[in-house]
């Protein structure tokens, strides 16, 4: 097997391109990392842990646990994040790993080191002392005047950063916690940064920019941007003054970042070292770097970190072009809402992305859209809005960058968390499937609808909507954002609607909101994705095969073994799922998964086909936060219209004693892990097999026909509530107030016909019925499997105390349903 290396990796947005880095095919590349930035690895990676923070040490070294009992101790350990190196060498040694150690990185992450190390080779430092209380402070003070600049030993973006101007504001000032902090005075020099390689002879590729604004301004709420610099003679000074610094550092090939404060002239500038990282520079500069100058330094601090050469482009000369960025913070605290964000002229990308480099604009951006929440996220990345520009000259490309702060139209409103909170709910379902969920959404929050219809019986629950007639996802995301930029409080999107499930999920990752990601939205819509990554997380098999015509299909089939399911891709409902019990029926049959179709869903390429799995068939409705599956919700499931996987009934029941409990939570916590399912309340269906639970699908949303219902009438517990709460970004209560049994059972006309009367009132009189919902009206014409989808005449709800309650129930009051239906003929009705 080959050998597995391990990456922390902690950004949402495509900074380092790991799979250009390593072949995933050849290697076995793990991560861990958290939810939120999951959605930006390989598909291909072998493994993926999630951990609530990377810099959480606990949970990362769980993670790192785990994956070294799955694979075996990893040749390399990789961070390119400048916080995540302390970690990663901690681990190295623990390991045994190759790599650089803590002792090696301390010259770069803890600053008094750094100073120390400069100082005693000759570069030039401002005065460097600890900062352990007041006292320490106020006596540097005195010998180098206010005022001083208190940091954090360790720190990484300005951040923690204090200027203290006199010792009233020192006597004001409290130490963090936990944190070791040092003094420096503070110098109102220009700052420059420096970013490049060095080859451990010299320079290789690098760059002098100029900061417009500092990195302590910007955390004090000014925009910060950055320029590289074009003057012949500060560029040559700056060069050897970095070659003095890198060589003082390290003797090997290493990428740095280096932060210089810069007096004097032009002609004789006097340079310091402000302080120095031995990884790619932050903000925009991996971006510039790659799109501007063809040089990826994330590639070379990855191939150095896995003990390989340093790539040829670290030591290429850049060319004549310009690069630079600019970073606007948010105007107020976080968490907050955006209210406007673009061009004040009316122009703009709002949707981020590249863009129109012309008449002097920044070439790309990332630009929130109205409505986005902006949480509380540290670092750069989550900047408010972030700027790439190139040019012909230093002083065109700053000019682009000033003419981008005035132009730049963003405010934002503070979340008050007292406010009343609103959920944006994605498209509708129909009335007779749906309008529990709308009362129990409605009874929880405010309830704002954004989707492709016009409310009508739905309008009584809502405080909002926006109608979408195509629901793209920027037209969604627009539709979402302007249901909750109104709202001063706590907001949140979520769909129960399976075609609009991914697109959802895309809007809610633009808009800041909890949701499951894109990529896990994709993994569960695709049926093929699923199989693969869970055969490839080691859960128990179900033999299965891609196929794109019949004869592959009967030669698959023969490998598998009959009977064999045949089933579309990407459909929902069952539509367009056949068992096959023979290479005759799969002839005769086939034609059914390839003709399939589903209202809004688009099939895949080919067709699956799996072994068919004996045993009974449960759906599970399961409660996810932040990684934690909480199975909630057992149905068991009522099949008809053989060889078609028809659902005509449900019942709920006790099932926490059942000898398959303990499995069935097994495989559901591994399938969500598989799929990278981190939030939200999920429907999953499985058989029940004699060698133990098997998944066959996880649906990213909840359950359909009826069953949170019924799962709250058997044990108290609101899924509804559940998904609104997730979509809030809070923890539900699964406290169960009962358990007792709830059954649906769907009626079906005898034949293909068109209902021309239909009467439940008998039938909802029977004792122990809940209620008798008409699911078709006079002049419906209903088509039974596979011909139609779900063709049903009405649905019979039931609680009892045990399932032969309810059945006795269902049979009496499904005798009592009155229906007529004219059978249908050839051309129409007789």
């Amino acid at each position: 097997m080959p050998d597995q290396i391990i990456v922390i990796h902690r950004w949402s947005d495509r900074y380092a391109d790991y799979e250009s880095y390593v072949d995933h095919g050849a290697r076995r590349v793990s991560y861990v990392t958290t939810g939120r930035a999951a959605g930006s690895l390989p598909e291909r990676a072998a493994a993926v842990r999630t951990v609530r923070s990377t810099e959480d040490g606990k949970e990362v070294r769980a993670a790192v646990a785990s994956l070294v009992e799955e694979f075996g101790r990893p040749a390399r350990i990789i961070a390119l994040h400048e916080v995540d190196l302390d970690i990663v060498a901690e681990l190295r040694g623990e390991l045994g790993v190759p790599g650089e150690t803590p002792g090696e990185l301390a010259p770069f992450r803890d600053k008094l080191v750094m100073a120390r190390r400069l100082a005693a080779a000759g570069v030039p430092v401002p005065a460097t002392e600890p900062a352990a209380d007041h006292a320490a402070v106020s006596a540097f003070a005195a010998v180098h005047g206010w005022p001083v600049l208190v940091k954090p030993v360790r720190g990484t973006a300005s951040a923690g950063v204090t200027r203290l101007g006199s010792p009233a504001e020192l006597a004001a000032y409290v130490f963090p916690r936990d944190m070791p902090m040092l003094v420096q005075p503070y110098l109102p020099d220009v700052i420059l940064h420096v970013d490049g390689v060095a080859t451990g002879t010299g320079l290789g590729a690098w760059r002098a920019s100029r900061y417009v604004n500092t990195c302590l301004e910007f955390t004090e709420g000014a925009a910060l941007g950055s320029v590289e610099l074009d003057d012949p003679l500060l560029t040559k000074a700056v060069g050897e003054f970095t070659t003095r610094v890198v060589r003082a550092l390290s003797a090997g090939p290493w990428v740095f970042h280096l932060e210089l404060f810069l007096s004097g002239t032009p002609s004789a500038p006097r340079l310091q070292v402000l302080e120095v990282g031995a990884r790619p520079g932050g903000a925009e500069v991996p971006f510039v770097w790659k799109e501007v100058h063809g040089v990826d330094l994330m590639a070379a601090a990855f191939a150095l970190q896995m003990g390989e050469p340093l790539p040829d482009a670290g030591r290429i000369e850049l060319g004549a072009e310009r690069g630079g960025w600019l970073l606007v913070p948010t105007p107020v605290a976080r968490p907050c809402r955006v209210v406007a964000a673009g061009s004040r002229a009316g122009a703009g990308d709002e949707t981020g992305g590249p863009v129109d480099g012309g008449s002097g604009g920044p070439y790309a951006q990332r630009v929130p859209v109205v409505g986005q929440t902006l949480t509380d996220l540290a670092g750069y990345e989550h900047s408010g809005a972030r700027f790439r520009f190139r040019g012909r000259s230093a002083d065109e490309v700053e000019a682009a960058i000033r003419r981008t702060i005035q132009d730049f139209d963003f405010r934002c409103t503070p979340i008050d968390p007292d406010a009343p909170e609103r959920v944006v709910l994605v498209g509708s379902g129909g009335r007779a499937y749906r309008e529990y969920a709308f009362a129990d959404a409605a009874a929880r929050c405010e309830v704002a609808l954004a989707g492709p219809v016009e409310p009508t019986w739905q309008s009584g629950y809502l405080a909002g909507h926006r109608s979408v007639a195509d629901p793209g996802v920027d037209a969604l995301t627009r539709a979402v954002g302007e249901c909750v930029a109104g709202a001063p409080g706590p907001a949140g999107v979520f769909t129960w609607d399976e075609v609009l499930l991914e697109v959802t999920a895309a809007a809610a990752a633009r808009l800041g909101l909890p949701h499951m990601s894109p990529a896990a939205a994709r993994n569960c819509r695709d049926k093929l994705a699923t199989r693969r990554l869970l055969r490839e997380s080691g859960l128990p098999g179900v033999a299965f095969a891609h196929v794109r015509d019949q004869e592959e299909a009967l030669r698959a089939a023969d490998a598998i073994g009959y009977p064999v399911v045949v089933k579309p891709r990407s459909l929902a409902g069952s539509v367009g799922v056949v068992i096959v019990h023979d290479a005759e029926d799969l002839r005769g049959l086939y034609h059914h998964a390839v003709e399939a179709a589903y209202p809004g869903l688009d099939p895949l390429d080919g067709l699956l086909l799996e072994e068919f799995l004996s045993g009974p068939e449960i759906s599970v409705d399961s409660v996810v936060r932040d990684g934690d599956v909480r199975p909630a919700n057992v149905a068991r499931k009522r099949l008809g219209f053989d060889p078609f996987f028809e659902e005509v009934g449900h019942l709920v029941s006790p099932w926490r004693r059942e000898p398959w409990a303990d499995d069935l939570t097994d495989l559901l916590v591994e399938a969500h892990r598989a799929l990278g399912v981190q939030t939200g309340v999920t429907h999953a269906e499985v058989r029940l097999t004699a060698a133990g639970p098997r998944l066959i699908e996880l649906n990213g949303r909840l359950g359909g026909d009826f069953i949170p219902y019924l799962g709250k009438l058997a044990t108290g517990v609101d899924l509804t509530a559940a998904a609104v709460d997730l979509a809030l970004g809070l923890t539900p209560d699964l406290g169960q107030s009962r358990d007792i049994c709830a059954e649906v059972s769907f009626l079906y006309p005898p034949q293909d016909g068109v209902v021309r009367s239909l009467d439940v009132s008998c039938a909802a009189a029977v004792p122990g019925v809940v209620e008798v919902v008409r699911l078709a009206e006079p002049g419906a014409r209903l088509l039974l499997p596979p011909r139609g989808v779900v063709p049903r005449l009405a649905a019979v709800i039931v609680t009892g105390d045990t399932p032969e309650d309810c059945r006795r129930a269902l049979d009496r009051a499904s005798e009592l349903v009155r229906a007529e239906v004219e059978p249908l003929v050839a051309g129409g009705a007789r």
